[in-house]
């Protein structure tokens, strides 16, 4: 029972929508809007393909700036300790010719 209500009211839905589209077709304009409609479509497909190129520049672009990260860090701490050993020399110069004055 429940199966035939779902295909008679499948069948009118399908009916109602058919005479729809014939009183479309049928109204001043149609073509025009019909026309319209298809180039909608296509502008919509095309948008769609662009969108999925830039998505995927920008997983390449996020793994660009995760290695770029990567070796700014490397490049900053062997920077930074290449800094340290040089600033420490320097001081114990300093310390050691400042130190000969006072005594």
């Amino acid at each position: 029972m429940a199966g035939t209500r779902r295909t008679d009211l499948l069948g009118r839905l399908a009916d109602m929508s058919e005479e729809a589209i014939q009183r479309l077709s049928d109204a001043p304009g149609a073509d025009r809007l019909l026309g319209a409609m298809n180039a909608l479509r296509d502008r919509t497909d095309e948008l769609q393909k662009r969108v999925r190129g830039l998505e995927n520049l920008e997983q390449r672009l996020e793994a660009l700036e995760r290695k770029v990260d990567k070796l700014g860090k490397a490049g900053t701490s062997t920077a930074s300790s290449t800094t340290r050993q040089s600033t420490k020399a320097t001081t114990t110069k300093s310390s050691g010719g400042t130190a000969a004055k006072k005594s």
